[in-house]
């Protein structure tokens, strides 16, 4: 009697688009990643062998965002006038809010454990919350209003149908995640070796993507804690009070169906999988960022554009795609994700992809952040000559210690 030891969560007996060669030895995968300039798309070639998955991948090189980014703008100096604010986004923050409590409130006559309520919550509430996890992304950048304190407080505005307030917390340990990326200890968006012992396998994989809405909340509170600020006391007390005001007018139900809908935003959601596609490895290439540029981002601001992204995170989500269409000859050779759901489909079932499939690089000697001194006390990465890298600052990323200063 043959036992599936896919039920245990052992990744290998998974046979999922393998084929078997003349020798009757069983191949890769078929690749998951393409790039645009692929006339023919060989689902077999493969560039790289596959990764160990009993660690991360270590890189001792530079995050390649800063060097592709200097040789973009020396090649279309022109790139800078897409720099800058989108009135726009104001307006899609205020409808897609309104929305999502107009139908929270209309939910206050159905019950939570009801189909209608349910598929509301995941079709409806999970994307347009996304939407808003994103519309919140997009802001931290400072691309609605020109100055902080507004910025922050329309992000504070779309963290509401949320039901919990991060949107101050957010700010900070992301744009370290563009500051130092990859660096353990300090980029949040990583998964920790607890993670990778515990869930590299597919009912591991499984659970990490049905919560991995859950693991983002709670990651940085074990990795690395954040300076408390008045901005982060003002989010919980505006989450709070619209949150008491929306149960005590209309019942428990619209906060639930809130929460609900926060929780199928990062789970198994089409939208949820820009997660796992941004930066987790594929096919084997140390490629630490992926872009998708398939229909979805319409929803989500444009973050399938993520390699345009974290090249100039002060180009605005309505002008990423014309920033790709200026220079094809950086981006189009640049493997992409065909699609956000199959990202979690592969995650799951393919044994080459997995938690461990991260780029890491072990945070240097040297303390230092724009002003020489530290940042909040963690051993950060110095650049090339002695200089700490303040380009982001330039580009529109502004670190959250400098945000409270400037007020």
């Amino acid at each position: 009697m043959s036992i599936n030891f896919s039920l245990f969560g052992g990744a290998d007996s998974l046979t999922e688009g393998r084929t078997t060669s003349p020798n009757g030895k069983q191949e890769r995968s078929p690749r998951r990643v393409f790039r645009a300039s692929d006339k023919k798309r060989d689902a077999l070639a493969h560039l790289a062998p596959p990764q160990d998955p009993k660690d991360f991948l270590w890189l001792m090189t530079e995050e390649p965002h800063r060097s592709r980014r200097m040789a973009i703008m020396k090649a279309h100096p022109e790139v800078t006038k897409f720099m800058g604010l989108e009135p726009l986004t104001k307006y899609v923050v205020l409808f897609v809010v309104s929305l999502q409590v107009g139908l929270a409130i209309f939910m206050r006559n159905h019950s939570p454990l009801s189909p209608l309520f349910i598929f509301s919550a995941y079709a409806i509430g999970g994307t347009a919350n996304h939407n808003l996890f994103l519309a919140i992304h997009e802001i931290t950048h400072n691309l609605a209003f020109r100055g902080v304190a507004p910025n922050k407080l329309l992000a504070i505005f779309a963290n509401l149908p949320i039901g919990i307030p991060y949107s101050a917390a957010f700010k900070g340990y992301h744009i370290e995640h563009h500051k130092f990326m990859g660096q353990d200890g300090i980029d949040t968006d990583l998964p920790t070796r607890f993670e990778l012992l515990f869930l590299n396998n597919v009912l591991g994989k499984v659970f990490f993507a049905t919560f991995q809405i859950l693991f983002y909340a709670l990651r940085p509170a074990f990795v690395r804690a954040q300076r408390f600020t008045r901005w982060h006391l003002l989010n919980i007390i505006i989450q709070i009070v619209f949150d008491y005001v929306l149960v005590s007018t209309f019942g428990a139900r619209p906060l639930i169906y809130l929460i609900m809908s926060s929780f199928f935003a990062g789970s198994l959601h089409p939208c949820a999988g820009h997660f796992i596609a941004e930066h987790y490895l594929w096919d084997g290439m140390e490629q630490e960022t992926y872009s998708y540029y398939g229909p979805l981002n319409w929803l989500a601001y444009n973050v399938g554009y993520h390699n345009e992204h974290h090249d100039f995170p002060s180009v605005p989500w309505t002008r990423l795609p014309a920033l790709r269409a200026l220079a094809p000859e950086f981006y189009d050779n640049i493997p992409s994700h065909p699609s956000w759901p199959m990202v979690i489909v592969n995650f799951i079932r393919d044994k080459e992809v997995g938690l461990f499939a991260r780029a890491k690089r072990l945070a240097k000697s040297k303390v230092v952040d724009l002003d020489g001194k530290g940042v909040n006390g963690v051993v950060c990465s110095k650049r090339k000559g002695g200089e700490a890298d303040d380009t982001e600052e330039s580009e529109g990323v502004e670190s959250s210690e400098e945000s409270d200063k400037s007020e």
